[in-house]
Parts: C-alpha cells; structure tokens; sequence
C-alpha cells in the first residue's frame, strides 16, 4: 500500500556537515512528508558541482515519482532535469546554503564561471529559490547581474526580475535546545574568546592572528579557544596563533563531542568572526543562541542579527586597521556589556513553519495543475 504521505526526495551533491545538518534537520522538523534523502560525499569541488547530475544519472529513485524534489545549491538542477524528464515535471526547491559569485578567491582557485554558471541554471530551473539569509540572496542577485552584463549576445531580459519573484529567505535552523533564557554575566576583568569556525583562509586567520597580536599588546587579560573542522593543509596562520598565544588556550582544534561543543558555547563570553566569507553563520548563531556577546565585522550576513554595537568596521584591503577596530569594539563591549539578545528568530520551531508553507504552497500548486 503507497504511503498516503507526499513524497518528497532530497538531493544533496555535496553533503558537508552543514548541508548535512540542514538536510537530517528539515526530515525531522518535517516529520508528515515521506522524505527520501540521495547524497554525495563532500570532495573534488569541481567534478562535484559540474559531475552530481552524471554521477546520478543510474540513481533508481530518480525513476520513481516524487511530489516534490528539494535540491541544494551545489546540485546542477538544470542538467538533472534534463537528463530525467520525469523530474522536468515534478515542482522543484532549490536551496541556497551559498552561491558561487560570492567566494573569495584564493590562489589556488581557478577561474569560477563554470561553477557560477551551474548555480545560475539551477536558480532558473527551479520553481522556488531559498537562501539562507538576505545577504547571500542579494550577493548572488548582484554576481548574477554582474555576469550577464559580460555576455556578449543574445542574453535575454528580465532574468533577474524572474529569480527575485521565486525567491525565499529562509535560514538554516539552530536547535531550540541551544537557547538560554537565563541571562548570564560577561567576565570584563578576563573575558573568554571563542573563535569558532572552519579552519579556512576565508574564515580569516591571518586576522584572527593581527586581532590576538593586538589584544596581546592591550594588556587586557583574557582565555582563548580556537575549535572547529580542521583540514589536512590548514593555513600556517594556526601554528603561529598556538606557538604564540599558548598561554591563553583554553580549548584548541576540532571538539568531536557535540556535548562538548555545546558546554564550550555555554562557557564563553564572546564569540568572535573574522570571516571573509560567510553565507550565514551557523556558529556565530549558535554561540549567541547560547548566551554569548557576538564580535563579527560590519559585512556578510551578520548585519541581519548581529546588533551595530558588536560589529566592528569592515576593513577587508587593511587587516592591520581591521584588527585595531575590532580591538577597540571588544573594549567597549567589556566596558559596556550589552544586554543579551538571542537570535529568536532563527529557532527551529520558528522556522519549522515557513519550510512547511514553502512545501505545501508547491504540492498545491501541483495538484491544482
């Protein structure tokens, strides 16, 4: 006997532990549709985003019939369609964890049209179109624009206008387990810094680096913790920030234990970015979920939940200047403690409704075709 439940298959291309999480998240907050998740393990980028519709192509349940197709943005939607017509005809999601147009460049990256192509065919070949937050929506609308005024001919109009019709801002939950209700007092006389985040270039160590350098020099006493997924070749920025700041370690690398993670988040005082790329920041989330004060940079996402006092100036072409701004925002947030403001609207059981609507807005449609 069919399950009576719409059927609802879930593709990810490039299943990083974020995307994973936002996927195992969705099927449980989600529990009355029938889910079905196909997946790719997150290595060799670019075969993967230009690869995951070749890699599916003898996938079984790509021949099945679904109510629905929710996809993320690593996916080539486009090319999936096509080489699966069923799927041509079945409402599709696609989710926007980030966007090609955006990513800094680093030296080792080539050339990213064929990537940022593949992320424009998939936002028009879907029905709806959902971003993490605002700033990534409107850096792709920007990057999008940008792209296609370079085309040489035959570029037809309104594309943009078409992809800002169908498009959502819906964030990647944080847990409801991880808000506190229970204000809690920062230590001013020797704060503890979390710094929280991929072990990166575009997370920033460099100007973790400068920032420590220079809170060194202050003379302000403080605790460090430096956790998060760690790479086989890392930036050297790390071995310098341990070798020199030592001292101050509370915690250092990957906490595997997410009952760890969890207490850590609870122990800090202040959470700190200095992201040059963030889509929407799951762990400065998590942190300020938890009773931390925020420190990030006026860019990114994290205008869109970080309060103007906790921000310090965005600097990106002077990192020396950058550090002394956000040394100077620190001081006046251990001056002046601000009040705790959790980020209330990105709970699960906030967002849980906005996916549900976003679902059955499709499915209706579909039947009523």
């Amino acid at each position: 006997m069919r399950d009576s439940k719409p059927r609802v298959l879930l593709l990810s291309a490039y299943d990083a532990a974020s995307h994973k999480r936002w996927r195992e998240q969705l099927t449980d907050l989600l529990p009355e549709y029938h889910w079905q998740s196909l997946t790719l393990p997150p290595r060799f980028f670019q075969w993967r985003i230009r690869g995951n519709a070749l890699s599916w192509l003898d996938e079984p349940c790509l021949q099945e019939r679904w109510d629905l197709v929710v996809a993320t943005s690593m996916v080539d939607l486009a090319t999936l369609r096509g080489l699966n017509p069923q799927l041509a005809r079945t409402p599709c999601v696609l989710y926007m964890h980030e966007n090609q147009f955006a990513f800094p460049i680093s030296q080792q990256q080539q050339d990213r049209v064929e990537p940022q192509m593949v992320n424009l065919y998939s936002v028009v070949a879907a029905d709806r179109v959902a971003f993490n937050s605002a700033w990534n929506r409107d850096s792709f609308l920007n990057g999008a624009q940008a792209l296609l005024n370079k085309l040489p001919d035959a570029v037809p109009g309104g594309i943009i206008e078409r992809i800002q019709q169908k498009s959502d801002v819906i964030p990647v939950p944080i847990e409801d387990r991880l808000f506190t209700d229970e204000p809690r007092a920062i230590n001013r006389a020797c704060p503890h810094i979390l710094w929280n985040h991929r072990w990166e270039y575009d997370k920033g160590p460099d100007r973790l680096l400068n920032f420590l350098e220079r809170l060194e020099q202050s003379r302000q006493s403080y605790k460090l913790s430096v956790v998060g997924e760690g790479f086989r070749n890392h930036p050297k920025a790390f071995g310098e920030i341990q070798a020199k700041f030592a001292h101050r370690l509370e915690h250092w690398g990957f906490l595997a234990s997410r009952s760890e993670y969890d207490a850590l988040l609870r122990q800090a005082d202040v959470v700190l970015s200095t992201a040059l790329h963030d889509f929407q920041g799951l762990s400065m989330l998590e942190a300020m979920a938890s009773g931390c004060v925020p420190l990030a940079p006026d860019r990114l996402a994290y205008r869109e939940y970080v309060p103007k006092g906790c921000r310090y100036q965005s600097l990106e072409q002077d990192a020396e200047a950058e550090a002394a701004s956000a040394l100077d925002c620190l001081q006046g947030i251990l001056n002046e403690p601000p009040a705790l403001r959790t980020p209330d609207a990105w709970k699960s059981s906030e967002l849980a409704h906005r996916y549900r609507t976003l679902i059955n807005e499709l499915l209706t449609a579909e039947q009523g075709a």
